[in-house]
């Protein structure tokens, strides 16, 4: 399918022709865990990465495929790798690039979860992450040293809801020659396509906005195609022969889908992390109507902030979608389309008070999940950035006396209804 039709058909059609088995026009469920091969010579061909094909739903399924080419047409990449989670999604996107002492320098505004996994787990495998706020691009290049291998951040960040400016960090990544990797999951490609920007991986949690109404996880990365891994000897695992394969080079073999066929055949094969074709299915359905709900979530989280900052109880709000904003002007020129539709808001009160808040809330949900439809409230510090120190919290967007709203698709006077009796009860 032309990358050139727009993304309100590309959520319906991309990847996803009629059945050639049955001519079913929804994707089948291909619940298999193997796959007949035609002869031994099919089977050694299919082992040797010399033919494309299914082996073990471990490394390849048609549904998962199917949502795989949906998802990088989206983004507009040269291919995508799915998984079981947005985490796993970070570290797929990590495996290839990375190697004992090596170190990523990531954005100070990041989910909770995503600090911790580079804060403690990636020391697990000798690599390491250095933290900097990417608005000062001198500390960006000040960070990077020889054994930098990425840059990581999130086109809008939860749960602050700010918006990062990705060229300018793309030009940083360019001159030291490393990758950028956008977790793009709140802006989705509705609102962003960092690939556009300079980026040369994307991951979503596909459990968000992607699928859209809180019934499975999943994960992605989506290869650019774009880098050349061969540049330098910082990625042998991708530019250097690879044992497992006799000898074969990723890069040299596969040329812009080299970063894919190694998301597959080493990442899955070996890290394991495998989306299931039901889940997949649920996301590929959830898509087909991500262009039309992203534009209402965007619509009710304005009408919903603007509320929240006129009201004498509010004390800020977040949302790089108001004039008030640091971000705005940034949020204007890269994401024109809207800032998204999660942020924080603050209260009269503090911590006591965000507390009362979030347990006085009828209509909006208080669950640890956000690009539902549904409406959903959290207190960040209290829960999703509970393990970091209070200045990490800070740094990230999820200081103890705010609360995070993921607004939904319901009608927003109802919403707002909701907020002022909430906030009532919490201020009385």
């Amino acid at each position: 399918m032309s990358r050139d039709q727009s993304l309100d058909t590309l959520v319906i059609h991309a990847g996803t022709g009629p059945d050639p088995a049955t001519g079913a026009r929804q994707v089948p469920i291909y619940q298999t865990t193997s796959y007949q091969f035609r002869d031994a010579e099919h089977a050694a061909r299919l082992f040797n990465l010399e033919e494309v094909g299914y082996i073990y739903s471990r490394l390849t399924n048609p549904t998962v495929a199917a949502l795989q080419n949906r998802v990088a047409a989206l983004e507009g990449g040269a291919g995508a790798v799915c998984c079981s989670s947005g985490h796993a999604a970070q570290i797929l996107a990590l495996f290839p690039l990375m190697g004992p002492g090596r170190n990523i320098v990531a954005s100070t505004r990041l989910y909770g979860g995503t600090v911790t996994q580079f804060t403690h787990a990636i020391k697990r495998f000798g690599w390491s992450a250095k933290f900097v706020d990417l608005d000062d691009l001198d500390a960006l290049r000040d960070a990077i040293d020889d054994d930098t291998r990425a840059i990581f951040c999130e086109s809008i960040s939860n749960p602050g809801g700010y918006v990062t400016d990705i060229p300018s960090v793309a030009e940083v990544a360019d001159a030291a020659g490393i990758p950028l990797i956008v977790d793009n999951t709140l802006a989705t490609p509705c609102l962003c396509r960092p690939i556009e920007m300079g980026a040369t991986l994307v991951v979503h949690s596909l459990t968000k906005f992607m699928t859209g109404n809180g019934t499975v996880t999943g994960g992605v990365v989506v290869d650019s195609g774009k880098f050349d891994w061969s540049a330098s000897d910082k990625f042998p695992s991708l530019s250097e022969p690879e044992p497992a394969y006799h000898g074969l080079k990723f890069h040299e073999t596969f040329g812009a889908l080299a970063f894919t066929f190694h998301g597959i055949a080493i990442g899955l094969r070996d890290l394991g992390m495998t989306m299931n074709p039901q889940g997949a299915h649920y996301t590929l359905m959830g898509i087909e109507t991500l262009a039309l709900r992203v534009p209402r979530h965007v619509e009710n989280a304005v009408k919903v902030a603007e509320w929240l900052e006129n009201d004498p109880r509010v004390t800020s709000v977040t949302y790089a979608g108001l004039p008030s904003s640091p971000w705005n002007e940034t949020a204007k020129r890269l994401y024109p389309k809207g800032a998204g539709s999660l942020f924080n808001f603050a209260i009269k009160g503090g911590y006591d008070a965000a507390v009362r808040m979030v347990d006085a809330l009828d209509l909006f949900s208080h669950v640890a999940n956000l690009g539902d439809a549904r409406s959903l409230v959290i207190h960040s510090a209290s829960t999703t950035h509970r393990q970091l120190t209070e200045e990490q919290q800070r740094a990230a967007g999820a200081a103890p006396e705010l609360v995070r709203l993921s607004i939904g698709i319901e009608n927003p006077d109802d919403l707002i209804a909701d907020l002022d009796q909430a906030l009532a009860k919490a201020t009385s």
